[in-house]
């Protein structure tokens, strides 16, 4: 499979885009520049199909920002960070399984799906909490998250949310779809 990549034009309008949100968020990336973020963009040997990523999340309206730095791998984690659930992965099931499964009103995806047709993964609950700490999100959507085997074994998906300044863990058939709930994912770069 080739890898896929942006224009030169697309590449730059893509990271004006990353550089204001990373202004505008400091408080998400305590003790993280810029400068460093943009050179890993750029020289990563990886970086085409990394910044198509980080574009497809933009396009689908998950807003990636940089949530961390793992010094020991040299990675910087972006996160979805849109407030609600990104408006271009909603209305679609859990897995390709529970696609597969629905025998009519197919939604036209999955989240399982979606993730690896960008490139990214979607985040777990652990992963949600975390993106939880960094503000509000999901106040009038939901999102997905990676189920644990055992329960997806048993034909249900996990999602969450936040409501009353709590964050809340719920279950759902996997094949159910909602046209308020989507999925987050992340990159790592």
């Amino acid at each position: 499979m080739a890898i896929k990549k942006l224009s030169t034009d697309q590449t730059e309008q893509l990271m004006q885009i990353l550089q204001a949100r990373f202004e505008k968020n400091k408080h998400r990336h305590i003790g993280i520049e810029w400068s460093s973020v943009e050179t890993k963009l750029k020289n990563s040997k990886l970086s085409g199909a990394a910044l198509w990523s980080l574009n497809e999340m933009e396009l689908s309206g998950g807003e990636p920002d940089v949530i961390e730095y793992i010094a020991s791998t040299d990675e910087y984690v972006f996160y979805d960070c849109s407030a609600e659930s990104p408006k271009g992965r909603r209305s679609i099931c859990y897995d390709n399984q529970a696609l597969e499964a629905r025998k009519e009103n197919k939604p036209e995806n999955s989240a399982i799906n979606m993730a690896k047709e960008m490139g990214i993964t979607i985040l777990n609950e652990q992963q949600y909490r975390l993106l939880q700490t960094l503000g509000q999100f999901d106040i009038k959507t939901s999102s997905w998250v990676l189920t644990p085997n055992e329960i997806r074994a048993l034909g249900g998906a996990i999602f969450c949310d936040r409501r009353y300044d709590t964050i809340f863990r719920y279950h759902n058939g996997a094949e159910s779809y909602y046209a308020a709930r989507g999925f987050r994912g992340f990159l790592k770069v």
